[in-house]
């Protein structure tokens, strides 16, 4: 039994030999190991592509320093007086370390592309390169919508890793992960890219990502995805998966998208994004069938704002668009992600089906201009606060909403406790998508009660 058992190993291993070499061009008319020794050519292998590309990517390690939180009624004078509760010590404070993954981009510049939840709310940022230096890094930047982020650091003997154009690749090429998975050190997993232009899948704003089944796991954010050549292709971002651990199916964002992020990053430290100012959604079997299209890609076009870049290229409620420069669309996520990649004032070019008709149309992508209003005509207790109506961009669709975009110090708002960004969810338990509905929700002059998002937070506040 123990012959059968090596024999079938024998067989098997030369099976997987065999496939490797034809799939280099090498053949044999004999299923039998070749004999390589000292005197024939060396083992098809990475290590001389990897020993050029590993060093540039690098470990970060971020620490964020949380302060507890205390019972607030220890805090209030009166409580402490009444029951006799002793002097309390300052809060204490406890630091949460995180780990990831970074690649530099460029030796000279010292600039690093990662992850934006790799460095989230980090108070210190330290980057271990593979020689073994620790660095201290700046943060230039970050971009939550793609999940990008870039940071800085000052050294000698960096190396940066050359950039494909991702747009080339196509399933089936060999690729490679390096990053460094649950922190156990620079780790290098292969590959093939499995699938492109993932997106829908609700774990970014805007999603093009490169599916690759090189394993990916916890630590490996921000890494990079290389192809055969050693160039970037990818920034690894996720995996889909259960239990937490990789199960064949990761995602990366590709370069290009993440090269051009990182250039607004680094030149205005933020990400300016324009609208078109058009609603769509996708194209299912049945509206396929009624508006005489062969296939269901396209996203139809809903609705289109009055005086919007869309309305001025000629673009009508019932088009479907199928190209958004020269890309195909498939789903109306799709064109979110297209026109979110464009900067202010670039032109978008549209093929769109009208009538059963290809329709080229033209537009230029605006900033969206922002219908605003002084808190105070609304409550006294929010003057000094400017209010706008926006829409905010969520994987699951657009949500309207009810903004603070600036405040004035010392303001009747400010000394309430509202903050520039704060988004007002719900006032008096009402939800409040309008500036008009939060009037009537306020609209007795009483006391406020206020559902307020601030970052990842969600609290109330009584305005009185």
């Amino acid at each position: 039994m123990r012959r059968a058992i090596l024999s079938l190993r024998n067989r098997l291993f030369s099976g997987i030999l065999i496939a490797l070499l034809s799939a280099m061009g090498v053949t044999s008319a004999f299923a039998v190991l070749p004999v390589v020794d000292s005197q024939q050519q060396p083992l098809p292998t990475l290590a001389p592509m990897l020993e050029k590309a590993v060093p540039a990517v690098v470990n970060i390690v971020t620490a964020t320093h949380i302060t507890e939180q205390q019972n607030p009624l220890l805090s209030d004078p009166f409580f402490r007086y009444f029951f006799d509760v002793p002097q309390q010590p300052q809060p204490k404070q406890r630091t949460e370390q995180s780990l990831g993954s970074g690649v530099v981009i460029d030796a000279v510049r010292g600039l690093i592309i990662t992850n934006n939840h790799v460095i989230a709310n980090a108070d210190e940022i330290s980057v271990n390169l593979s020689s073994g230096k620790t660095l201290q890094a700046k943060l230039l930047g970050t971009d939550p919508d793609t999940d990008v982020a870039l940071i800085q650091v000052s050294g000698k003997g960096l190396s940066a890793l050359p950039m494909a154009d991702s747009d080339k690749l196509r399933v089936g090429d060999f690729v490679i992960a390096i990053g460094n998975p649950f922190g156990l050190g620079q780790t290098v997993t292969s590959g093939i890219v499995s699938a492109l232009g993932r997106s829908g899948l609700g774990i970014e704003g805007y999603e093009d990502f490169i599916q690759t089944d090189a394993s990916i796991n916890p630590g490996n954010s921000g890494g990079a995805l290389v192809n055969l050549r050693g160039e970037l292709v990818g920034i690894n971002t996720a995996i889909l998966s259960k239990s937490g651990g990789n199960v064949g199916i990761g995602f990366a964002i590709p370069i290009n998208m993440a090269r051009d992020i990182a250039k607004q990053l680094f030149e205005t430290g933020q990400v300016r994004r324009g609208h078109l100012g058009a609603s769509a959604q996708n194209v299912t079997a049945e509206l396929a069938q009624a508006f005489g299209m062969k296939n269901q890609h396209g996203a139809l076009v809903t609705q289109v704002s009055v005086g919007s870049p869309a309305d001025r290229a000629g673009l009508q409620v019932g088009d479907i668009i199928t190209e958004v420069n020269g890309r195909k669309i498939r789903r109306s996520s799709d064109i979110r992600t297209r026109i979110g990649m464009l900067r202010l004032g670039e032109e978008v070019h549209l093929q769109v089906v009208r009538e059963g008709k290809v329709v080229k149309l033209k537009a230029t992508v605006e900033e969206p201009k922002l219908s605003t209003i002084d808190g105070g005509k609304i409550h006294p207790s929010l003057t000094g606060a400017t209010l706008a109506q926006i829409i905010e961009k969520t994987p699951r669709g657009d949500l309207e909403l009810v903004a603070i975009v600036k405040i004035k110090p010392k303001s009747p708002a400010a000394m309430a406790g509202l903050k520039q960004g704060d988004m007002i969810i719900q006032a008096n338990r009402q939800t409040i998508q309008s500036f008009s509905a939060l009037a009537r929700a306020v609209s007795d002059g009483g006391q406020l009660l206020l559902n307020i998002q601030r970052g990842e937070a969600a609290f109330f506040l009584i305005i009185k």
